[in-house]
């Protein structure tokens, strides 16, 4: 086992239990049994809180830290704004102009400072680097730090303790430290398994990039799915996915919106349109292409009120 997710683990575990893992029969047919990994019901909402608070507790043990800096559209930001009221460390976040006001609120209730600016994550990204730099502050950066996916990969140690029998696991892909995490630990323990990744038609960067074998970098990321809206990969993110993920879907936006509905209706799950991207493209698959033991990540329930399902 990967020391680095035993450890996260042991780190973690001091502020919160495993997520619940629950049937989801509407999704299931005779080839296949679905389950939901709630990631929802961390601390902030979110999957991201694992990584976050690993990486920030990590760090703060190698050196003294004045000040956390994140870009994030919501989800990422909250997470290290928890973390740093935690460990007791300044929070600036940078997020994009017009935000999801959900997430932007959480992560001011947080104690975070907030700084709108940019027209996407991407420009974002680049404000809170140049302001890191400037003030020799700490840059925890979701889509390259290299402790994050320690932290999400102690949601494949739980799955696959709560089910040994886990054939699948469906993911949504955003800035890919999920997945990279989730993968790497799940395939350690478990070789023969298999991971999906799952974006937005209209922010495809890193399916195009796994497709392609190479960066494949996109003009706009507009989707609903605020999580999912990347358009820069990483070169070495898109090798790890290549090494570590067996296949990537895309939905649409239609899709994304009617898979919120259908998990709220059937399941009485809140999801964000990012945490509804596996359960969207499961319910495109045709018969008989995807079967055994199947697990869907629900990785958040901060969804903007516009979208929320009545």
């Amino acid at each position: 086992m990967e020391p680095g997710f035993e450890r996260a683990r042991r780190l973690l575990a001091a502020h919160f239990g495993p997520t619940r893992l629950v049937p989801a029969p509407s999704l299931d047919d005779p080839d296949r049994t679905v389950y939901l990994k709630l990631e929802s019901e961390l601390p902030t909402g979110s999957f991201k809180v694992r990584g976050a608070l690993y990486s920030l507790s990590v760090n703060l043990e190698r050196r003294a830290l004045g000040e956390v800096v994140a870009a994030s559209t919501g989800n990422h930001g909250a997470a290290v704004a928890y973390a740093a009221r935690l460990l007791g460390v300044r929070a600036t976040i940078f997020v994009p102009e017009r935000p999801n006001p959900v997430k932007a609120a959480r992560i001011l209730e947080l104690g975070a400072r907030l700084v709108e600016g940019g027209k996407d994550l991407t420009e974002a990204i680049d404000r809170a680097a140049a302001y890191a730099d400037e003030r020799d502050a700490f840059l925890l950066h979701d889509a390259s730090d290299p402790d994050i996916p320690s932290g999400t990969g102690t949601i494949a140690l739980e799955t696959l303790e709560q089910l040994p029998s886990t054939d699948v696991i469906y993911a949504p892909v955003g800035d890919t430290a999920l997945i990279r995490g989730l993968a790497a630990a799940a395939k350690s323990h478990r070789p023969g398994i298999r991971i999906v990744g799952v974006q937005a038609t209209r922010a495809p960067a890193y399916t195009m990039s796994w497709r392609e074998g190479t960066v494949v970098v996109t003009h706009v990321a507009d989707t609903i799915a605020d999580g999912l809206a990347v358009r820069r990969p990483l070169p070495e993110n898109v090798a790890a996915i290549r090494t570590l993920v067996d296949d990537m879907r895309l939905v649409t936006d239609e899709e994304l919106r009617s898979a919120v509905g259908f998990l709220f209706a059937r399941e009485q799950i809140v999801a964000e349109p990012a945490a509804a991207a596996p359960a969207a493209a499961l319910l495109r698959e045709p018969p008989g292409r995807v079967t055994g033991t199947i697990v869907l990540v629900v990785t958040g329930s901060n969804i903007a009120p516009d979208l929320r399902p009545s």
